[in-house]
């Protein structure tokens, strides 16, 4: 009598599905993306491939993709699933308890049901979208993974849904330029929101506890976000100096030479180094952005590296110190003195040697005082708050300002 064959039967796709979500989970420990149990069991039990409608099983659980979820006619992004990293990041940075009221700015429906997983079935979550196209899908996708006694309302953002408020979390999803009065007044006393702010060109993931009338900052992040539509949409300003050479501006536009600095990019090139470690590159961005007179992004072609004429760092975008016609940015090279990799600057036009001057001495007093994660803090003061302003590390918005300091 032959023995019968014993085969192991076939996984069906919600056990293919559970599979990858624990692998997407196990990663994003290994990433310190996840650092709490709540925030982890949410991951796990979310089905999150019910809102990767039409995506392979392998790319909703990818840990580090953003998916696409709508374009505009010229194929711009309008709308995302967010990757599963930030998303990971910014509940962390929400600390959510179970009976809390949260309101999402920006639909999608998954991160939607993350939050509601983590207030219980005694929280409260709203979530807000200007696209009726967004919030449809977003009912339909949560009611298929039962998560439909999340409220997805149809309105612009940035009035927020005042029905619903107070709000103990308010969570943006979208890259925000500012932060409109109906965040601040709708968020409870003792609050938090967890917003990817624009400043200076770049976008963090800022977490800001209420404190009295102004938001302090807890923690940050850098990040990217497909950006705010309706009243609180943004434009970038940006100045062409070459063919394949830009500044760009977010907040209101400089003045500059741009006669002369277009003359100063056929100028011979200044190199100045430091002497001081590369490292933490986001963070010394940060200190640079807010710490510079004038300063801007500056980005080139990788047409203008390959000909020599500017650093590899210019094709990702770099702070620029600007002063008349001359401008200066920074660079690196390999130091081992320096430990692993040093600082330096490279600088054009008349004015040459006094702005790399200036970035040197930028770049030594970050490396010595702040060379660490978190050592910014950051404020956020409305128009309407009963505090008087800084004169550094402002940065004017339409609705408050910025304020970014080093202690």
């Amino acid at each position: 009598m032959k023995e019968a064959l014993m085969t192991t039967p076939p996984m069906d796709a919600a056990d293919i599905a559970a599979s990858l979500r624990a692998d997407m989970v196990r990663e994003l420990r290994e990433m310190d993306a996840v650092t709490s149990e709540s925030v982890a069991a949410a991951l796990a039990t979310v089905p999150r491939h019910l809102f990767a409608l039409g995506e392979p099983l392998e790319a909703a659980y990818a840990a580090n993709s953003a998916l696409v979820v709508k374009r505009d006619a010229s194929g711009l992004a309008l709308s995302s699933l967010s990757a599963a990293h930030i998303q990971a990041v910014m509940l962390e940075q929400a600390e959510i308890e179970r009976g809390m009221r949260v309101l999402e700015i920006g639909s999608g429906g998954y991160n939607a049901a993350l939050i509601q997983e983590l207030v219980g079935a005694e929280g409260k979550v709203v979530s807000v979208d200007i696209d009726p196209d967004i919030v449809e899908r977003a009912r339909t996708c949560l009611k298929t993974a039962g998560y439909d006694h999340v409220e997805v309302v149809l309105a612009d953002a940035e009035n927020g849904v005042p029905e619903q408020a107070p709000y103990d979390r308010i969570i943006v999803t979208a890259g925000a330029w500012d932060i409109p009065p109906a965040w601040v007044d709708q968020l409870s006393k003792v609050g938090r929101i967890v917003v990817p702010l624009r400043v200076r060109g770049r976008t963090r993931t800022i977490a800001f506890d209420r404190s009295d009338d102004i938001l302090v900052s807890r923690s940050y992040c850098l990040s990217d976000f497909v950006p705010m539509q309706g009243s609180g949409s943004f434009s970038e300003h940006i100045v062409q100096l070459a063919e394949g050479v830009v500044l760009q501006v977010d907040e209101e536009p400089q003045r500059f030479d741009v006669e002369a600095l277009r003359q100063a990019l056929d100028s011979p090139r200044l190199e100045r180094w430091s002497g001081a470690a590369f490292d933490l590159p986001d963070e010394l961005e940060l200190f640079l952005l807010t710490n510079a007179p004038q300063v801007a992004i500056l980005h080139a072609s990788e047409e203008f590296v390959a000909q020599g004429r500017f650093a590899p760092s210019v094709t990702r975008g770099v702070p620029a110190l600007i002063s008349g016609g001359s401008f200066a940015y920074r660079t690196k090279r390999p130091n081992e003195e320096t430990g692993g990799f040093e600082s330096g600057v490279f600088a054009h036009g008349p004015e040459a040697e006094a702005v790399a001057a200036e970035y040197v001495e930028l770049l030594r007093r970050w490396a010595s005082d702040h060379r660490r994660r978190g050592a910014a803090r950051i404020q956020y003061i409305p128009k309407t708050a009963r505090t008087s302003l800084p004169y550094r590390g402002l940065i004017s918005k339409r609705h408050g300002a910025v304020v970014v300091s080093w202690p």
